[in-house]
């Protein structure tokens, strides 16, 4: 019985994965500034999707900090997205516009998807669905929450810096 215990312990530690992502619900976004979020701020490639991502985000300009991603499988694009993190009503706001790779949008002219801020921390921004945490100066995690066939599915992304040149 006590061999059984410690394998159940033993599957549990490493098949069950703790959720990443958090959500708002009916709470408000806490108090934030761009200036928290500049660890963001490189180049930065990793393997997820079963392809090749990258992340491009530029330091904060004005009240907005610019991001870029591409997905590659297969030698060719699958999908970018354009990203922002936006600062506004004294908090942060992720919007995100998607783009097959032929650039035709996924979401209507005027429209994005909108993660607003659930959870500040000085290495860690939880948005709604949507974690970004740097594990160190060469490495960011984030995890994303994705609306799969009417489950939820939490999809890790694992980055390392990169030179531009």
């Amino acid at each position: 019985m006590r061999h059984f215990l410690i394998l159940s312990l033993l599957f549990v530690a490493f098949y069950v994965t703790a959720q990443e992502t958090l959500s708002l619900g009916k709470n408000s976004s806490p108090p934030a500034t761009l200036d928290q979020m500049t660890w963001l701020t490189g180049y930065w490639s990793g393997e997820a999707l079963g392809g090749i991502s990258e992340e491009l985000w530029a330091p904060p300009m004005g009240d907005a900090m610019m991001g870029s991603f591409r997905s590659v499988k297969d030698g060719k694009v699958e999908f970018y997205e354009l990203c922002q993190i936006k600062q506004e009503n004294n908090t942060l706001m992720l919007r995100i516009k998607h783009f097959h790779g032929d650039l035709k949008g996924w979401e209507e002219k005027d429209e994005t998807v909108e993660f607003p801020l659930v959870k500040l921390e000085k290495n860690a921004a939880y948005f709604d669905g949507w974690t970004l945490k740097k594990i160190n100066e060469n490495e960011i995690v984030m995890y994303i929450n994705i609306d799969s066939g009417g489950s939820n599915q939490e999809i890790e992304f694992r980055y390392n810096r990169k030179s531009l040149q």
